[in-house]
Order: C-alpha cells, then sequence, then structure tokens
C-alpha cells in the first residue's frame, strides 16, 4: 500500500475518533445553555429594573450591567464544564456559580445604593461598576472551581 493511502488513512480514522467527542459537547453544551437561561430569569426577576425593556429602550448602563453579569456567569461556569467529573457534577458546580453571582448583585445593591434606579436612568458610571463587579466575582468565582 503506498505511504500516502496510508496517511491518508490515518489521518481518517483519527478524524472519525475525534467525532466520538460530539454526544458529549452537545450534552455538556445543552447543560450550559439551561443554566444560563435559568441564571437569565433569576437574575431579571432578582433585578428591580426591567433589563429586556431597558436595553430595547437602549438603555446602555442596563446593557452593559446585565452583560457583566452574564459574562461573569459564564466564567465560572466554563470551569464548570472544564473541571467536572460529569454532567451532573457539572449542573451542580453550575448552580453553585448561579447562586454566587445572584449573591454579588444583593450586595452590590447594598454597597451601591440605587443602584437598580441610577441603570434605570442610564447612568454609565453604575453600569460599568456593576458589570466590572459580576466579571471580578466571577474570575475568582472560575479560580475557586479548578478542583
Amino acid at each position: 500500500m503506498p505511504a500516502y493511502l496510508i496517511k491518508d488513512s490515518v489521518m481518517l480514522a483519527t478524524t472519525l475518533s475525534s467525532l466520538n467527542g460530539i454526544p458529549p459537547f452537545l450534552a455538556y453544551f445543552a447543560v450550559a445553555i439551561v443554566l444560563v437561561l435559568i441564571f437569565v430569569r433569576i437574575y431579571t426577576w432578582m433585578t428591580p429594573h426591567a433589563e429586556m425593556a431597558l436595553i430595547r429602550a437602549n438603555n446602555s448602563a442596563a446593557a452593559l450591567a446585565f452583560g457583566g453579569a452574564i459574562i461573569g456567569f459564564a466564567l465560572p461556569l466554563s470551569s464548570a464544564i472544564t473541571n467536572s467529573l460529569s454532567l451532573l457534577d457539572c449542573a451542580v458546580w453550575g448552580a453553585v456559580a448561579l447562586i454566587v453571582q445572584a449573591l454579588t448583585f444583593v450586595v452590590l445593591r447594598m454597597v451601591l445604593k440605587q443602584l437598580s434606579e441610577r441603570i434605570d436612568n442610564g447612568e454609565m458610571a453604575s453600569g460599568i461598576f456593576a458589570a466590572t463587579v459580576a466579571i471580578a466575582v466571577g474570575l475568582i468565582n472560575a479560580a475557586c472551581m479548578s478542583y
């Protein structure tokens, strides 16, 4: 058998073997999407301001704060996916990340008085600060999940 056919056969076998990772990818991706949707629902339920309505009204502070919260949650979620031993383990640590990020907003509201009203009014400083805190806590949260 010519060498180029052997090389092509090995490459095909390797490619087909890598496709075995598609079912686990889809499973982890589905769990992650469900967790993000749950986070978005809980976060928008917790906040006194209506993120989506404000974003539709072109409120940049709301978009920035909400985007930062989502990134702040996605960071530890990605760490949970990377370090998890199973889908259940991933879901549990994703739930931990969700709780930490939700508590971050609660604490932020206590520290920064009238946060929601300021975001409602489009005050960019409040939106930037909320996004920055959410992302910073998300990074720390993710680092703590590298068990």
